[in-house]
C-alpha cells in the first residue's frame, strides 16, 4: 500500500511540472537583446524595460524568431520564454545579473550568447599590444557556467559561439584580423565547454563563416555591421538554433 501511495505521488509531481510547462531564458548581448521591452538600444535593465507590451516583448533579434516559432508550435509544453540580452553586456555583466536574469525566472533551458563585446572592447581600449586574456575568460565562463549548474542541476544548457564578420565599418578596422582569430579562439572556447558541460552547442560562428563563403551576395546582406546580424541573418540564427535545440 505504502508503496503505492509513493508511487501515485510521484506520477502527480509528474503531472504537475509536465502541466506547469517549460521555463525558457536567453541572455546575452545586443544581438540577442534586439531593442526587447522598448529598450531603444540602451544598456536599459530588464527592471527598467516594459515587460507587459506584447508587441515589443522579445525585440527583433534570433530570440524572436526562436519565441515564436516554440511557443507556436508547443502550446501546451512553453510556459514562458524571457529574453534577457542586453545591449553593450560582457561576460561579467551576465555574472553580476545571475540572480536576477537566470535565478529569479528558474528556467528549464538556458541560452547563452556572449563573447563579442568582450573581444571588441579589448581592441578599442587596449593600451599597448598585450594580448586578449583568453585563459581568464574560459575561467570566468565556466564559473558561470558552474554557479548555474549547481543551483539547477536538470537545467538544459545551449552555449552559442560568438562571431564577427568582414563587413560594414567592422571591414576597415585596422585589427579586424586580429580581432577575427580571437573571436574564433573564444568559439573554441564555447565548443569546449559545451563539451564539458553537456551542453547544446549552437555554432554561429561557423554559419556566418559558411554563409560568407557560400553565397554569392555580400557580407552586409548578413551581418550590416560586422557584428549585428541583419533580419536575414537572425533568421539563419534562430533556424540553426531550433536545429540543435527543439
Amino acid at each position: 500500500m505504502k508503496a503505492k501511495f509513493l508511487l501515485v505521488v510521484a506520477l502527480l509531481v509528474q503531472l504537475s511540472a509536465f502541466g506547469q510547462g517549460l521555463r525558457l531564458v536567453w541572455v546575452g548581448d545586443s544581438i540577442t537583446d534586439g531593442g526587447w521591452g522598448r529598450s531603444g538600444g540602451s544598456m536599459a535593465s530588464a527592471e527598467e524595460r516594459n515587460q507587459r507590451d506584447q508587441n515589443h516583448l522579445y525585440g527583433h533579434s534570433y530570440m524572436f524568431f526562436c519565441a515564436a516559432e516554440l511557443e507556436s508550435r508547443h502550446p501546451q509544453r512553453i510556459n514562458a520564454c524571457f529574453n534577457r540580452g542586453i545591449s553593450g553586456y560582457t561576460l561579467v555583466d551576465l555574472e553580476a545579473r545571475w540572480e536576477q536574469d537566470v535565478e529569479a525566472l528558474q528556467p528549464d533551458l538556458l541560452s547563452v550568447l556572449i563573447g563579442t563585446n568582450d573581444v571588441n572592447r579589448h581592441f578599442k581600449n587596449r593600451k599597448g599590444e598585450e594580448p586578449f586574456d583568453l585563459v581568464g575568460w574560459e575561467h570566468a565562463y565556466r564559473a558561470y557556467l558552474m554557479r548555474t549548474r549547481a543551483s539547477f542541476p536538470q537545467l538544459k544548457l545551449v552555449l552559442c559561439t560568438p562571431f564577427v564578420m568582414r563587413s560594414g565599418r567592422l571591414a576597415e578596422a585596422p585589427h579586424f584580423d586580429e580581432q577575427a582569430e580571437t573571436i574564433a579562439r573564444c568559439a573554441d572556447v564555447v565548443r569546449r565547454l559545451a563539451r564539458e558541460f553537456d551542453a547544446t552547442l549552437v555554432d554561429f560562428q561557423r554559419l556566418f563563416a559558411r554563409l560568407e563563403a557560400r553565397t554569392a551576395c555580400s557580407a552586409e546582406h548578413w551581418i550590416w555591421d560586422g557584428i549585428h546580424p541583419t533580419p536575414a541573418g537572425h533568421y539563419k540564427m534562430a533556424r540553426l538554433w531550433l536545429k540543435k535545440v527543439d
